[in-house]
C-alpha cells in the first residue's frame, strides 16, 4: 500500500524542522508541493524546496508540483463559506489521488510538506480521509508534527501562550469578527485577512502580532493596541504588496490577567 506522510516544516526555515521531519525526509524519495494557480505563491513553494535540497543531501529524490486552484471567493455569510472550503478541499482530493496513482508505484512512500503545523489549523488530513473513504487512491497516511506559528510567535516575544488559571482563545480571524471587548482575555488569532484587531483598540487590550515567522522577512510588533495598530496596518499593507501575500499570527491579551511575579 502507498504511504503519504504529512510532515508539518514549521514557519519556513529548515532550522525549525524536528528531527522525526527530517529523518522522514531523508529516507523518502518523492515529494509532493502543492502549488496554487496564483504565481504570488511561488515563492511558498521555492522554500518548500529549498528544505528537500538542504536535507535530502544525497539528492536521491524527485518533486512533483502539484496544480491546485484558487479557493473562490464568496461573501462573508459563515454557511456560505463553509460550503466554498469543503468544495475546495473535495477538488483538491480529487487532484491529489490522481496525482498519488499517476506518481506512486503500489509501496512506495511519500512526502507532502505542510506549512507550520498540519494539526492544529489545516485541511489536509481531510483531504486525505476524503480520498480514502472514496476509495479514490489506495493509501494510507501519517502525520508528523511541526513547528507550529504560535510557537515561533510566543517565543519571539519572550511570553507564554497561557495565562496562570485561565483559558486559551485559537480563533481566526473570521471568527473574532463576531466577538466584544469583554470576550477578550488571551485570544490567539490565525490568518486574519480582516485586520480584525481595528474592532477593539478602545480597549486596555496589548497586541502581540507577528508576520512571515521563522523566515528573513520576519516582522515582530508588540504594544497596547491602540498605540501600535496604525503601525501594523501600514507594514501590513507595505509587505503585502511587496510579496503578494502574507501570514500573520497575533495574540490579543489583557494584562490585568497577567500574573506578575515581581508583585508577589
Amino acid at each position: 500500500m502507498r504511504k503519504l506522510y504529512l510532515i508539518g516544516i514549521g514557519p519556513g526555515g529548515p532550522q525549525y524542522l524536528t528531527i522525526e521531519a527530517a529523518e522522514t525526509i531523508k529516507r523518502v524519495r518523492l515529494f509532493f508541493i502543492f502549488e496554487k494557480a496564483s504565481e504570488k505563491n511561488r515563492d511558498l513553494a521555492e522554500m518548500r524546496k529549498q528544505i528537500i535540497e538542504r536535507v535530502k543531501l544525497d539528492k536521491d529524490y524527485r518533486i512533483v508540483e502539484v496544480k491546485i486552484p484558487e479557493r473562490q471567493k464568496g461573501g462573508r455569510d459563515m454557511d456560505d463559506y463553509k460550503k466554498r472550503v469543503i468544495s475546495w478541499r473535495v477538488e483538491k482530493a480529487k487532484i491529489l489521488a490522481q496525482v498519488i496513482n499517476k506518481e506512486m508505484t503500489d509501496n512506495e512512500s511519500a512526502c507532502l510538506l505542510i506549512w507550520g503545523e498540519p494539526s492544529l489549523y489545516d485541511g489536509h488530513m481531510e483531504i486525505l480521509q476524503y480520498i480514502i473513504e472514496n476509495r479514490l487512491a489506495d493509501l494510507e497516511f501519517e502525520v508528523i508534527p511541526g513547528i507550529s506559528s504560535l510557537q515561533l510567535l510566543t517565543a519571539r516575544h519572550r511570553i507564554p501562550l497561557n495565562l496562570a488559571g485561565d483559558t486559551i482563545t485559537i480563533t481566526t480571524g473570521r471568527r473574532l469578527k463576531e466577538k466584544q471587548p469583554e470576550d477578550i482575555k488571551n485570544t490567539a488569532v490565525l490568518l486574519d485577512n480582516y485586520l480584525t484587531y481595528r474592532k477593539f483598540t478602545e480597549t486596555d487590550l496589548y497586541i502581540y502580532w507577528g508576520a512571515y515567522l521563522g523566515t528573513e522577512d520576519e516582522v515582530l510588533i508588540s504594544g497596547k493596541l491602540r498605540d501600535v495598530v496604525d503601525e501594523i496596518v501600514r507594514i501590513r499593507s507595505e509587505m503585502r504588496k511587496k510579496k503578494g501575500w502574507i501570514m500573520e499570527t497575533y495574540i490579543l491579551r489583557l494584562m490585568a490577567e497577567q500574573v506578575k511575579m515581581r508583585n508577589a
